[in-house]
């Protein structure tokens, strides 16, 4: 009896926990962008971007994160045409970190 408890609050657990855990370079990639980007974007899972304007960044696609030049952007000085946004320059580890959080937190558009 105390294994088939044991073992179903392991089930629970694992039930209740998000479907894919971030790996050390993506959780980097999420405090660098927390830091640099949340006062405008949405940068997690969920949630809507502070800023009107800021799409939230797990609505990015695909097209966007898997163009190789992304990151290589990101390390040049990743800017846009919005007043608001200022420029930022990464190191290539922060923008792989980046680019690799972005892309696990992707929410797939739901079938019509």
């Amino acid at each position: 009896m105390r294994m088939q408890a044991g073992l179903g609050l392991l089930l629970l657990g694992a039930l209740a926990s998000p479907s894919h855990a971030l790996d050390s370079e993506q959780s980097r990639g999420k405090a660098l962008l927390q830091r640099l980007c949340s006062r405008c974007h949405a940068v997690g899972r969920t949630g809507a971007s502070p800023h009107p304007d800021a799409p939230p960044f797990r609505t990015f696609g695909d097209s966007k994160l898997y163009d190789e030049d992304f990151a290589q952007r990101l390390q040049t000085g990743l800017s846009t045409i919005h007043k608001d946004m200022p420029s930022f320059r990464f190191d290539r580890a922060d923008a792989e970190a980046a680019v690799n959080y972005l892309k696990a937190i992707q929410v797939r558009p739901k079938p019509k």
